[in-house]
């Protein structure tokens, strides 16, 4: 009602502007205005360019009427609901592209993580960075988090050292499985269970961080650790790249074997 009662408003506005402008000059045509304002030449010519204007804008008044409504529909939209649709119409989850891993921004999601924190790698040289986030996680919230590393013994170690030759780094799982066991040893009993820990024989794909619904996903390249390597962020469980990188998830977990976490380098050696 409010907008109807402008839009014609602002019509009547701009009708009489243009009447008035064309009474002007015809006024000046018969002789009348110079009578009334003698030397105004210059007024005449602003007066005629305004007249001009004023119709134009009458003339284009109801599409400047659906462009103002089309910008109230998209005022009314949340970045946060636009960017949404877009990533799971066009760009299948993925929300940002990081050149490498983006410490603050997981950790920020895993202090926001309600049900599950996971890690898939060969190794995790970035764990001891991670480790208070991750116990918190466990004793602050309740959060599951679960670990999936290469077993130290698998074929995969020695392929990945091969890859990793040029930088001068070795892949290291039982730094890994030490700092998971300090983890472990901190938390109190009854929490203990909430930090599973699996070791894998099989090639990985990719890396993956997740805090509940958001992913971090990465590469194995050749003279580069994946956490130096190009990181997709993925939003959703639910879309198609979250969907791919979940059953990735899934299936080393369920051909991984557990490890006791009481003394891991003992359960991982007896792991065939």
């Amino acid at each position: 009602m409010g907008n109807g009662f402008r839009y014609r408003a602002e019509r009547i506005s701009l009708g009489a502007m243009a009447t008035a402008g064309i009474l002007v000059l015809l006024a000046d045509v018969l002789g009348w205005l110079d009578r009334m304002a003698p030397g105004g030449t210059l007024p005449k010519i602003t007066l005629l360019i305004l007249s001009t204007v004023t119709l134009f804008l009458l003339m284009e008044f109801d599409r400047l009427k659906v462009l103002d409504s089309i910008s109230t529909q998209i005022s009314g939209l949340t970045l946060d609901g636009l960017t949404g649709e877009l990533r799971r119409q066009h760009y299948l989850g993925v929300t940002r592209v990081h050149p490498v891993f983006p410490t603050a921004e997981f950790k920020r999601l895993v202090d926001g993580a309600r049900r599950e924190v996971a890690i898939l790698q060969t190794w995790i040289p970035n764990l001891e960075g991670l480790e208070e986030e991750l116990e918190k996680a466990v004793t602050e919230r309740n959060v599951e988090v679960r670990i999936l590393l290469v077993h130290p013994k698998s074929d995969v170690v020695y392929l990945r050292d091969q890859a990793l030759r040029s930088t001068r780094r070795t892949v290291s799982v039982n730094a890994s499985l030490d700092i998971l066991h300090g983890i472990h040893c901190r938390l109190p009993g009854e929490l203990r269970s909430k930090l599973k820990v699996r070791v894998y024989n099989s090639l990985p794909s990719i890396s993956v961080y997740k805090a509940d619904e958001h992913y971090l996903v990465s590469s194995f390249l050749h003279g580069q650790l994946a956490i130096e390597s190009t990181q997709i962020e993925i939003d959703g469980c639910d879309s198609l790249m979250g969907l791919q990188v979940q059953k990735e998830l899934n299936i080393l977990w369920e051909i991984g074997s557990e490890v006791d976490l009481r003394d891991p380098m003992r359960s991982v050696d007896v792991i065939q």
